[in-house]
């Protein structure tokens, strides 16, 4: 737990809160006034037990639950790197789920240029893998430059996708419906990837791989085969990031060598 974080970042977002706009009167007269909601304020206004929130700015409330943190959170109007800074500060490590529905749904707009600036393979999806920005070497990838809305979709359901990513029953699928399973469970609210699980489950080929489950939930640096529309059979290496102003979103980088793929050892780590 970092006390002095925590207290800070509490402190400095209840005061930034007008008590008159939870129907609170701010005490006429002498004496110390909070320039926001009072720590009893937060306690009565999150149907906490009085104190509950005075232990927790001061850091003496070990091991709060998240929930707890989330009932703050949306009562501060904490944005997503926030609340993640909340659960660290607080010692708990990061949330188990992102603070709104709308959190990695969007990312700043400057990413298309990013992308475009970028010679390789180079896209961003949001956290149910809808499409968001690519770059032109990446619409090369497809068949007439069809540039699928959704990857998820288009890697495990598509007949287009699975010609693509070659020998996909057993190269690519049993890792990538592991990163649906992940996504979800992160997300078990989420219509784009509650639907995907639907048509997942309901398809013949994907159900078995599904249903075997498996725990590879991201590609960063993995090499696989794929066929490429212009470029032809080759291998991909992917790289994995994710933008930090939206939890769940991801850039992927595919840097691609036509031909067979040669013996050789996996690129070291690169360490400073």
């Amino acid at each position: 737990m970092n006390k002095k974080a925590l207290r800070h970042l509490l402190k400095e977002r209840r005061d930034l809160i007008q008590p008159e706009r939870h129907g609170f009167e701010r005490p006429a007269g002498q004496g110390r006034r909070a320039a926001g909601l009072t720590q009893h304020q937060v306690d009565q206004l999150c149907h906490f037990t009085l104190g509950t929130y005075r232990r927790l700015e001061s850091g003496s409330y070990a091991n709060p639950p998240s929930d707890l943190l989330r009932d703050i959170a949306n009562l501060f109007a904490l944005n997503e790197q926030e609340w993640v800074s909340l659960h660290r500060y607080a010692g708990i490590g990061n949330p188990p789920a992102p603070l709104t529905p709308r959190s990695g749904k969007e990312v700043p707009g400057v990413w298309q240029e990013a992308v475009d600036g970028m010679t390789h393979m180079a896209y961003v999806t949001d956290a149910s893998w809808e499409l968001l920005a690519y770059n032109e070497a990446f619409a090369r990838l497809f068949p007439h430059g069809r540039v699928p809305t959704n990857t998820m979709r288009w890697m495990l359901l598509d007949t287009d996708g699975r010609n693509t990513l070659t020998n996909w029953a057993t190269a690519w699928a049993p890792l990538i419906v592991p990163q649906l399973r992940a996504a979800i469970a992160a997300r078990p609210k989420d219509e784009t990837l509650q639907q995907l699980e639907k048509e997942v489950i309901a398809d013949p080929d994907t159900a078995p791989i599904w249903d075997a489950g498996g725990a590879h939930i991201h590609p960063d640096g993995d090499e696989r085969p794929l066929l490429h529309a212009q470029d032809g059979p080759g291998w991909v290496t992917m790289c994995a990031a994710e933008p930090m102003t939206a939890p769940g979103a991801r850039l992927i980088v595919l840097v691609f060598h036509p031909g067979k793929r040669r013996a050789h050892a996996r690129t070291p780590m690169l360490r400073a």
